[in-house]
């Protein structure tokens, strides 16, 4: 007796290639189909009656000059469309390394990254994995959400930051660097936040960073920490030295269960918009600009306190001093409803006095470096 087909296990994820030329799509066809399934249209009417009707495509690579509906045209329909699984798909932009103009105008359309012909294997496959990661980041989280608000009391915010100027890196010292700085950050970023935060990639140049159970107040604080950070960080290229700057927004769900994480990504970087007219390296939140003067008192994310008694045990105290003013912020509330219950009388104020006399240095983003290009 025959068997069925095997089944596989997991099904590869789908890309959409949009593009004209049949060689194009079959150069980009070769170099992905061993880790994607893959569909390909040959102009952007085509493409956008394939999204229309095939709901398991996650990345679409489009393109600009095509027949009958071109590169912008497509990429206004899927960002204006009323259907979200398309309005939030990531699009990769082709174009070619002189075609800046049309790089600025792709992305001011919503153009999520951009390739050129002839990008290596490996680049063009990092790139892809990490927008379908992204996608599926955002999709686990929003399934998540009910129970995101159940463990955090919907406390759950986002930061959206943009390295400033960061097409003019691009055409002062070539594309290929300003991806290097873009990959320098996010490597920055994903080592210093904490485990159950979330680093998304959203652009180039333009991040996400999901946090539950930290409200403005803490996001501000660390995102002016990370801020002076990065402005101690100096790139040299070809003897030039490069410095950067940040531009933050943040946006909180403040308890609203309704609140999806598309909505709170969309306000944080109408934000960072807002930083960018006050002339950027800036943080933005709801009531204006973040400052250390107007930012809160024990404004500081949410340290895990299971993990610093797991340091305490294992000698690794210079560890948990230097996160020792985020600790009490954390504990602060247990340690004020213990000692409402028990009348113990602990000092509480002057504990909360010392530890934000603690140089904020300790909590610091990282030491200066100055990394080669």
């Amino acid at each position: 007796m025959s068997q069925a087909p095997e089944q596989h296990a997991t099904q590869l994820p789908r890309v959409l290639i949009v593009d004209d030329s049949r060689m194009v799509r079959a150069s980009l066809i070769k170099q992905i189909r061993a880790n994607f399934e893959v569909r390909e249209e040959a102009d952007g009417e085509a493409g956008w009656q394939t999204l229309l009707l095939d709901p398991t495509i996650e990345v679409v690579i489009s393109d600009i000059g095509m027949p009958r509906l071109d590169g912008y045209g497509l990429l206004e329909r899927i960002r204006t469309s009323r259907l979200a699984r398309i309005q939030e798909l990531p699009v990769i932009i082709i174009s070619g390394e002189d075609e800046e103009e049309a790089r600025v105008r792709a992305k001011e359309a919503g153009a999520t990254d951009f390739i050129s012909k002839g990008t290596p294997t490996v680049e063009l496959l990092a790139r892809l994995e990490a927008l379908v990661k992204l996608a599926q980041t955002r999709r686990d989280l929003e399934k998540s959400r009910e129970q995101l608000v159940r463990n955090y009391h919907g406390d759950v915010s986002v930061m959206a930051i943009e390295i400033d100027h960061y097409n003019d890196l691009s055409s002062r010292y070539g594309h290929h660097v300003a991806q290097l700085i873009h990959r320098k950050m996010s490597k920055l970023l994903s080592a210093k936040v904490r485990k159950e935060d979330t680093v998304a990639h959203l652009a180039e140049g333009q991040f996400a960073i999901i946090s539950p159970s930290a409200d403005l107040d803490a996001c501000g604080a660390f995102a002016l920490r990370l801020r002076r950070a990065i402005e101690t960080i100096v790139m040299t290229y070809k003897e030039e030295r490069i410095r950067i700057s940040l531009t933050i927004g943040l946006a909180t769900a403040g308890g609203d269960a309704h609140m999806t994480l598309e909505a709170l990504i969309a306000l944080a970087v109408q934000r960072v918009q807002d930083g960018k007219l006050m002339g950027g390296n800036t943080v933005v939140s709801d009531s204006g600009e973040v400052t250390p003067e107007n930012v809160g008192r024990f404004s500081r994310l949410a340290v895990s306190v299971d993990h610093a008694l797991t340091q305490l045990r294992t000698g690794q105290t210079d560890e948990v001093r230097r996160r020792v003013r985020e600790l009490v912020g954390t504990m602060m509330p247990l340690l004020e409803f213990i000692d409402a219950e028990f009348r113990t009388g602990m000092p509480l104020a002057l504990l909360a006095e010392r530890a934000n006399l603690i140089n904020i240095e300790r909590t610091e983003i990282g030491t200066p470096i100055r990394p080669h290009i």
